[in-house]
């Protein structure tokens, strides 16, 4: 491809809400990314619904459980690239500390959590932490190709 070549359009939807950095929030925040998801034509009960909406649930609850900062939010972030079909969330709070991504591993069996960056990690197709304007941080996955994940729901 040469300099004169254009590159192929890529239509993005974006879908972007401010969520209190409470349980409720992060229920909320799952809930409206699979409405939103189903008004962009997928369904509720496909696949890739179902991996946004495991997804979102993992990175809201840690930007409530670890990512709170009393009287800050979280925002949310959804990304459809259309011309990718790759979907992209991101979850900003306002805390200085970032996972450390190294040390995802599995937790004691009869440990109450610690399996939540698992679950991303077996889930997304790409996922990691970058910084944000103002404090803080942003974690984000990807899922892979969302037309083979919409083709069915499960």
């Amino acid at each position: 491809m040469t300099a004169l070549q254009a590159q192929p359009s890529v239509t993005a939807r974006v879908f972007v809400q401010r969520c209190s950095a409470t349980r409720l929030g992060a229920t909320l925040a799952r809930r409206l990314v699979v409405w939103k998801l189903d008004t962009w034509g997928f369904p509720y009960g496909t696949r890739l619904s179902d991996d946004v909406a495991l997804l979102v649930a993992e990175l809201a609850a840690n930007a409530v459980l670890h990512g709170r900062v009393p009287g800050r939010d979280f925002e949310l972030r959804l990304v459809y690239a259309h011309g990718t079909g790759v979907v992209r969330i991101e979850v900003s709070d306002t805390h200085e500390r970032w996972p450390e991504l190294s040390a995802v591993e599995q937790p004691d069996a009869d440990a109450d959590g610690g399996r939540g960056l698992l679950i991303v990690e077996a889930v997304a197709a790409r996922w990691g932490v970058s910084d944000r304007v103002g404090p803080g941080k942003t974690v984000w996955a990807e899922t892979g190709p969302a037309g083979a994940a919409a083709e069915g729901a499960r």
